[in-house]
């Protein structure tokens, strides 16, 4: 009777404990899946803490501005596209000439880079020129 007794609260803990196992695991992929899509979320509704662009500019013979720049995405989840960016036109004095705006067409994955080449008539006495992003879609 002791051993029958024994055996049965003994399997009850193996059914119960694995039971257990299979529910945390379940919850852990959910909990995960959860974290996941609030991190895309977030991505998402921010772009432009999670897109750089950085370039240089130089003058062709034309007398235009030529600028070369690179836009990368440090999301972890969010596809982005059409990114917008605001050029600022800077004098030696540091006095803001012009803004102008530039669109990239390409859709930019998390991780990804790509470059683009624009060509403005600067304003006259452009020293240096800055860039920002304004926003991107998803």
């Amino acid at each position: 009777m002791k051993k029958s007794a024994l055996f049965i609260i003994a399997l009850s803990a193996l059914i119960i404990s694995c039971g257990d196992k299979a529910e945390k695991e379940a919850k852990t992929a959910d909990k995960y899946e959860k974290t996941k899509l609030s991190l895309e979320e977030i991505e998402k509704q921010t772009p432009e803490k999670f897109i750089a662009v950085a370039g240089s500019d130089k003058k062709n013979l034309l007398g235009q501005t030529v600028v070369k720049g690179k836009v990368t995405n440090n999301a972890k989840m969010a596809t982005f596209k059409d990114v917008d960016i605001k050029l600022f036109f800077y004098s030696k004095t540091g006095v803001l000439l012009q803004e102008d705006q530039e669109m990239i067409y390409e859709t930019i994955a998390p991780g990804a880079t790509k470059s683009f080449k624009s060509k403005y008539f600067a304003p006259k006495g452009t020293d240096s020129i800055a860039m920002k992003v304004v926003s991107a879609k998803f």
